[in-house]
């Protein structure tokens, strides 16, 4: 999905006023249009229904308990995780009790039932009341226990998420909230083949899209520049594959622990890994790593630059199947999530013949494995089975393969490249990411609508949305946070909330309150002109894209 052939690989570390157009850039007239919004107006993403009381909220205290199903094992951990960061922040002791009954809530606390939520909310829906007696969120499933409380948590001051203690109080607004999502697939991309990340930092940004029900982390894992997950019957290819990153930088892979405790953290926070091995091109570094995956049976040089579209399989080789069926099968045996993602795209060097061969051998090895491919939307080509998923890259409204195919049966998640893409620049004057689908400022991110976005591809046949995050120019968290934020949150309201209620207007008021609740969090973003951000938000954080020089400079307005 890469199409610029000469991107910079080092950035020089300054603070953010010095970049204008960032944090400096939200004093601007764009950016104060608005008053701040707060309470249960000020939510991201915006739920279906709000009904804000005029009486007193609750206010949460040293007495407060937060109680959960009697019995559930998933809500006990819900309620746990939710006391552990409160205690961080309030100091209280907040103890988490089973509640005396199933359809009973704590005196005086926060409760979470896995009851009376009500069919219509499906599995991750919810219901949250807040009243002068306490908090009830009610869900069907965990799942929808766990959205609640991402909401419940927006609710609180920012300081709520403080990681010492704070003074408070900890108020939460009165109110009723009626929650679902509109798409099943709300996703993440990280690229940590360019450059690699380690367990901490694809840990915090599953913390970061899990609290705006981004409920999938696709991890792109192989590519030209480095593979980054260990497969016991192809050792060679991470530590060889695994070596090197865009750049020359020293590289990095995952052991299959590492793999698993990435899994294991995202299925804490409802979040399913959707694996890529790309294939057949994008495969420099596997190629690098096995002589005997190439025609000619020679390893070409490992490879840290930034061009795409120039290596590819040997097609015709038996071994380069056996590959793929063990990758592939070791692969499906560490994700408990549904999907493999094989990438298919930018398979320049692949004769069209060549391609297909390649696909119709690929796609039924997925389905060996117990799983459903996900492709990007290049694969659509070959006429793939009706349950491969296809991920929509382009910058076009139209794409009449993807149409066809969805006329068959395939769903598609819409990820395109000049609305979605958050390694895309804002604008000139931004020093990290690329351009060549253009620049994306918030509202671009923001306003479109992915049920009639792709010609042919109407609201039913599209399974959701993605915003990737490729990583050529991205070194360190504070780089990835300041791309993504504050775009991440448009592309997860546009999966979350009904169409009905895009709004820009009321979209950039109710960011603008996140911008607080960024800062207790550490999270660098840029703080776009575009956002009437809360006074006393610290945005605009600048980060040097060598690890070595982790330093960040803010800007307080």
């Amino acid at each position: 999905m890469i199409k610029l052939k000469s991107r910079p690989v080092v950035v020089v570390a300054i603070v953010a006023l010095a970049l204008g157009g960032h944090a400096g850039a939200a004093r601007g007239d764009a950016g104060r249009a608005a008053p701040p919004v707060t309470g249960m107006n000020a939510l991201v993403p915006q739920p279906v229904t709000v009904q804000p009381a005029t009486g007193p909220g609750y206010p949460i205290t040293a007495s407060t308990t937060i109680g959960v199903e009697a019995g559930s094992a998933p809500a006990e951990e819900i309620g746990i995780e939710l006391a552990g960061v409160l205690r961080r922040s309030t100091g209280y002791a907040l103890p988490v009790a089973a509640t005396p009954g199933r359809e009973a809530a704590t005196a005086d606390g926060i409760s979470l039932l896995l009851s009376g939520a009500g069919a219509e909310l499906g599995d991750e829906g919810y219901l949250l009341d807040v009243s002068a007696g306490g908090v009830v969120v009610r869900a069907n499933q965990p799942e929808g226990l766990f959205n609640g409380v991402q909401t419940l948590r927006q609710l609180l001051p920012a300081a709520a998420d403080s990681t010492t203690v704070q003074p408070g109080p900890w108020p939460v607004p009165a109110g009723h909230i009626a929650d679902h999502p509109r798409f099943p697939y709300r996703g993440a991309m990280l690229d940590v083949a360019r450059h690699f990340f380690p367990v901490a930092t694809v840990e915090r940004y599953i913390d970061e899209i899990s609290r705006y029900k981004v409920n999938r982390l696709h991890l792109h894992l192989a590519d030209d520049q480095g593979w980054r997950i260990a497969i016991t019957s192809w050792p060679q290819l991470a530590t060889i594959g695994g070596s090197t990153a865009v750049g020359g930088g020293p590289g990095g892979y995952y052991t299959q622990a590492d793999y698993r405790t990435i899994v294991d953290y995202a299925r804490a926070h409802y979040v399913t890994i959707v694996p890529e091995i790309d294939g057949p091109g994008h495969t420099n570094a596997a190629l690098a790593s096995y002589p005997e995956l190439n025609c000619t049976g020679t390893a070409p040089p490992l490879y840290t630059g930034t061009d795409v579209g120039f290596s590819s399989l040997c097609v015709s080789k038996e071994i380069t199947y056996t590959f793929l069926d063990n990758v592939l099968g070791e692969l499906a045996g560490l994700t408990p999530g549904p999907y493999l993602h094989i990438g298919g795209d930018e398979a320049q060097s692949t004769k069209a013949k060549d391609y297909a061969t390649f696909e119709g051998k690929e796609l039924p090895l997925v389905a060996g494995s117990g799983k459903a491919a996900m492709a990007w939307h290049d694969i659509a080509a070959v006429t793939p089975p009706a349950s491969t998923v296809l991920e929509y890259w382009g910058t076009a409204t139209s794409e009449p393969k993807t149409a066809a195919a969805v006329a068959r049966g395939n769903k598609v998640v819409l990820a395109p490249a000049n609305k979605a893409y958050l390694d895309m620049k804002y604008s000139r004057k931004t020093k990290l990411g690329q351009h060549w689908a253009g620049y994306i400022e918030e509202q671009t991110a923001y306003d479109w609508n992915p049920g009639s976005y792709l010609s042919g591809v109407g609201e039913s046949a599209v399974l959701g949305v993605e915003a990737p995050l490729w990583s050529e120019t991205l070194v360190t968290l504070a780089d990835l946070e300041f791309m993504a934020f504050p775009r991440l949150p448009a592309i997860a309201e546009l999966g979350w909330s009904p169409a009905a209620t895009h709004d820009w207007t009321s979209f950039r008021s109710r960011l603008g309150a996140q911008g607080p609740r960024w800062t207790v969090l550490g999270i660098g973003f840029f703080a776009s002109a575009q956002i009437p951000w809360t006074p006393g938000t610290r945005g605009g954080t600048f980060a040097n894209a060598t690890a070595a020089s982790p330093s960040v400079g803010r800007i307080v307005f």
